[in-house]
């Protein structure tokens, strides 16, 4: 989905970012995981935004398709192992060779995952636990007392993982 305009004024209304938004704010609420307004919620929503927004035909068209595909995609992406952050790099740097640096929805996308990698959320310490995996089961407990500093995407990408899972 291109950026639209509003016409004489020339604005330029991100119309791809904003259904990455919704559509990752639908999931995310639907799932009920964390509260909405959280710094976690915000985490999730940013990671999951811009991984339906780096998808192609990602957004606005999953509702109409039913999405199947689509969220077996994301599944695949926010998986644990999967390099999230490498191949992020990889689609915005190619979204800019593309359709080059002025457009509203890169913008948006290139400020969220600034956000994301500089942001630092005090959460559990998980260790080299991946409880958010099926296939590997937990071998012990996670001591939630004991938290530590972790940057906003590593919290995001498997909270977003959940919810599209129990979407």
């Amino acid at each position: 989905m291109r950026s639209e305009s509003t016409g004489g004024a020339g604005l330029a209304v991100p119309m791809a970012w904003l259904c990455a938004e919704y559509t990752a704010d639908v999931i995310l609420r639907t799932g009920g995981l964390v509260a909405p307004g959280s710094l976690e919620f915000r985490a999730g929503h940013r990671a999951l935004a811009l991984t339906v927004h780096l998808c192609e035909g990602g957004g606005a068209d999953t509702f109409a398709s039913g999405g199947a595909q689509d969220t077996d995609h994301w599944l695949a992406l926010t998986a644990c192992g999967h390099p999230w952050p490498a191949w992020v790099e990889e689609r915005l740097a190619a979204r800019a060779a593309r359709e080059g640096h002025d457009g509203p929805d890169l913008a948006l996308a290139t400020a969220t995952w600034h956000w994301l990698r500089t942001t630092e959320v005090y959460a559990a310490d998980l260790g080299d636990l991946e409880p958010w995996h099926p296939s590997r089961p937990l071998p012990g407990t996670v001591d939630e007392s004991s938290k530590v500093w972790t940057p906003a995407w590593e919290l995001g990408v498997p909270l977003g993982h959940l919810a599209v899972h129990l979407w």
